[in-house]
């Protein structure tokens, strides 16, 4: 069973995780789920939703349809003695999903100081894939700087640009066609939307 470590942060567009966590753990996935407290806020005052702290998984998706049989746990982003703190445990992907702009800068220079941070860094001193999905606009210099910064160091850059190739009508088709993107730099085959056919 492969193990993601996904991480919702403060930045707008948190139903994107909230989805990508749906979507994770109808397969054959552990996630392990961490939801810093800017996240909190803004699932709040977007989404109307309180997640708790840390954040309860049933609650971030109850809307969204409910969990599937993955296995889902939940790290406390002040929690720096995690296991996912340390390249020890066996992780095979990371998502940062919404990715705000202070947790791309501080995963870009190192110099991060919670458990998201902290993780992300693993991941890069590891060798393992890491996405991380900005959700800002328009850019500074500073952000496109950070980007460049973490695309050279292998990272995946991902911003939340939906695709509009499959023509969605609803907010939920917008949300699935960025979602199932992310599901494929991850590799699962997901079809939430309709492939692009030429």
């Amino acid at each position: 069973m492969a193990r993601v470590v996904l991480a919702i942060t403060g930045a707008s567009g948190t139903r994107y995780g909230r989805r990508l966590l749906q979507v994770l753990s109808s397969l054959p996935v552990t996630v392990d789920l961490v939801v810093s407290a800017g996240a909190r806020l803004v699932l709040s005052s977007e989404e109307g939703i309180d997640p708790g702290s840390p954040a309860d998984p049933g609650r971030l998706v109850a809307d969204l349809g409910g969990l599937g049989e993955g296995a889902i746990t939940v790290h406390d982003p002040a929690d720096v003695s995690s296991p996912i703190a340390s390249g020890s445990p066996l992780v095979d992907a990371m998502v940062i999903l919404p990715c705000s702009m202070a947790t791309l800068g501080a995963v870009a220079s190192g110099a991060g100081h919670n458990l998201v941070h902290r993780a992300a860094d693993v991941t890069m001193k590891e060798g393992r894939p890491l996405l991380v999905c900005p959700r800002e606009a328009p850019l500074s210099p500073i952000h496109l700087r950070n980007m460049l910064r973490l695309s050279e160091a292998g990272v995946c850059v991902l911003p939340c640009a939906p695709p509009f190739s499959h023509r969605p009508t609803t907010l939920d088709g917008l949300v699935d066609g960025l979602v199932m993107r992310v599901c494929d730099r991850l590799g699962f085959r997901t079809e939430l939307v309709p492939r692009w056919d030429g």
